[in-house]
């Protein structure tokens, strides 16, 4: 796990200017690769590694590696977990000899050897740049699922690529923000994966590589994950269960191999207590760790997350925390944000990355678990609406008495009336719609009115609609399944994994997620949608296939999200800096984005009887404007 960053210039020598901001990136991506920094300058192009040893810490293992002769080199970020069988299978016979111990170097012989038919064969996570010095060319790569960034610039002379948009941004080209990207931030509170907040750089799609040559740029897939309905049938549920518990167990195994110590998530839910159950049988005293909530109970899983750490005698820790550690590390998370991310589990996320990197330097977590198997309430919902018409024709029929009625997600009623209030709004519409508006925290017509008219006539409304299609095109049926695929290919890599990447990153840790081996996902899409919802159970499969693993306390339980309770949060301690500094009209009107008076709109809801989600939108307007402040409010 490491941070990489480089400029491949297509005809012109590389300048001492982007050779001077490549070195200042060393600094700018320090968090992500605290161990050792490399360079490596060409006539046409450079490259900078920061490496956070993981496995064969020698020094021999730092990279950029070169080869014997030269003419190759390879920067990469990740973890490939089954490189000693690729090894054996692949290079062994052709007599190459490695010098190091390290993933790093056979992934680097793979490439000179079979180029990027390699892809196909690695079990892990990636982000890579390999480049020809002699026929100056390079192939640049992103894992199946999107688990390590990589961000990209182009022009007509050149690319430029990082694993974060800061070291981008240290380059020297006209930086301009997208209406159209600031509009779908607002509406889901991240961006789609391929977009950033800027008109001119883009992230690579997961699973795509980029092969660049002297003809230009061309971006290619080599996996896309796709349900499998002629295997629907092929077998049982007990066979699939069975079947789910052999490839769980040996993706965990796999992501066991380490040579630095290694703990695991443990939140006390379902996904992280099976990896927990696995790992604890392939070491002794797995180390654990857990977040918990002094003063919220309604947040608080710690109880369940110690059932789990008991029955296998973890070494288990909580951290629990209050609003003074919220307060004392929010701003340290919004200094690290190089673009808006509003998803505001990223801060207890960055606190248990924080305090986990004092003991470890790898952690397993259960991430994929929902979007893989169908573990969000959205996903409950949409089962509803396809198997129950009578709850839908109920739901249409009571909208108007859940929209008048008080809604917080920091009450139990309250939240429940949240929820049936979205369930009613999702009746009135298609399954496409329907997805969209369930992944968004506003509505189009609800994000429109936030922004200042001049911006608004710039957002390209049909650019947003062909998005917004991009990602639901794979729901087209009644096929349960292709509601998940497009989680994978949204929820997925634009927020989930993008969070715990940025907030790993930024506490030096490395984060491995085995519910996202993509055997695990690929087998996943070859079970019908019964194997994984029903009408009492959401995760079903992953339920009754752990069962006997697990204290049976766990089950049957709401799910709680990993969340913290921001509504008194800004109505004390932060409202004068959201609303005097911020969100302050002169600064609003100066800015040109947003309109002041919805802003008062929002900040008068904030403090009434009935906010419903109204921190979820500022807290949107506080991380933009946190980032517009330090990037563009020189």
């Amino acid at each position: 796990m490491c941070r990489i960053a480089g400029v491949i210039n297509f005809r012109k020598e590389l300048s001492d200017a982007d050779w001077q901001a490549l070195q200042s990136c060393s600094k700018i991506l320090e968090k992500g690769g605290p161990d050792a920094a490399g360079f490596k300058r060409n006539e046409k192009a450079a490259f900078l590694h920061r490496r956070l040893s993981i496995i064969d810490t020698s020094t021999a293992a730092n990279q950029p590696f070169v080869s014997q002769d030269g003419r190759f080199q390879f920067i990469y970020n990740g973890e490939i977990f089954n490189y000693k069988a690729l090894y054996e299978k692949y290079l062994l016979p052709k007599g190459v000899m490695l010098k190091t111990s390290s993933d790093t170097e056979v992934l680097f012989e793979l490439l000179k050897n079979y180029g990027s038919t390699c892809l196909q064969w690695l079990s892990g996570f990636f982000a890579f740049c390999f480049y020809d010095v002699q026929s100056h060319t390079a192939l640049l790569a992103r894992d199946r699922f999107g688990k390590k960034p990589m961000v990209v610039y182009q022009n007509d002379d050149k690319i430029i690529f990082a694993s974060e948009m800061k070291a981008i941004l240290a380059f020297d080209f006209d930086k301009i923000i997208s209406p159209t990207a600031v509009q779908l931030y607002f509406r889901l509170n991240y961006l789609p994966p391929h977009l950033s907040i800027l008109k001119q750089v883009y992230k690579l799609k997961p699973g795509h590589y980029i092969q660049l040559q002297a003809s230009g740029v061309e971006e290619k897939a080599y996996y896309k994950t796709e349900k499998h309905p002629a295997e629907y049938k092929e077998h049982t549920y007990q066979q699939a269960k069975d079947m789910l518990i052999e490839k769980m167990a040996a993706s965990v195994q796999e992501r066991m191999i380490a040579d630095v110590p290694l703990g695991a998530f443990l939140s006390g839910g379902i996904d992280s207590s099976v990896v927990v159950a696995l790992a604890a049988q392939c070491t002794k005293h797995l180390n654990t760790f857990s977040i918990g909530y002094k003063n919220n109970p309604i947040f608080d899983e710690t109880k369940y997350a110690k059932l789990v750490a008991n029955k296998y005698q973890t070494n288990h820790e909580v951290f629990y925390l209050d609003e003074d550690d919220f307060k004392n590390e929010v701003f340290h998370l919004l200094d690290y944000l190089d673009e808006p991310f509003a998803d505001s589990s990223a801060i207890p996320q960055y606190i248990l990355c924080k305090q986990t990197r004092k003991k470890v330097t790898v952690a397993l977590s259960g991430d994929g678990g929902d979007e893989v198997f169908a573990g969000y309430n959205k996903h409950k919902a949409e089962w509803l609406f396809r198997n129950n018409t009578l709850l839908t024709t109920f739901a249409k029929s009571t909208a108007p008495v859940w929209e008048k009625l008080p809604k917080s997600r920091n009450s139990a009623l309250g939240n429940k009336i949240r929820q049936l209030n979205k369930f009613a709004k999702g009746a009135k519409l298609d399954m496409k719609e329907r997805y969209f508006q369930w992944c968004s925290i506003l509505a189009a017509d609800e994000a429109m009115p936030l922004f200042a008219a001049a911006f608004a006539r710039q957002i390209n409304m049909q650019d947003a609609e062909t998005i917004r299609e991009q990602y639901s095109q794979h729901i087209q049926s009644n096929d349960f399944n292709e509601f998940l695929l497009a989680d994978l290919n949204l929820v997925l890599p634009g927020d989930m994994l993008q969070k715990v990447d940025m907030m790993s990153m930024a506490n030096s840790l490395e984060v491995r997620s085995p519910f996202l081996d993509f055997k695990v996902v690929d087998f996943a899409f070859s079970l019908p949608a019964e194997y994984k919802i029903n009408k009492q159970l959401k995760k079903r499969i992953v339920q009754d296939a752990f069962r006997d693993m697990l204290p049976e306390e766990i089950y049957n339980r709401p799910k709680q999200g990993f969340e913290i309770p921001l509504l008194d949060w800004f109505r004390k301690d932060l409202y004068s800096y959201i609303f005097d500094d911020l969100l302050n009209e002169e600064f609003i009107n100066q800015q040109g984005i947003f309109d002041f008076a919805q802003i008062e709109k929002l900040r008068d809801k904030l403090l009434s009887n009935n906010p419903e989600y109204v921190q979820a939108t500022i807290w949107a307007l506080v991380v933009f404007q946190h980032w517009y402040k330090k990037y563009f409010s020189k």
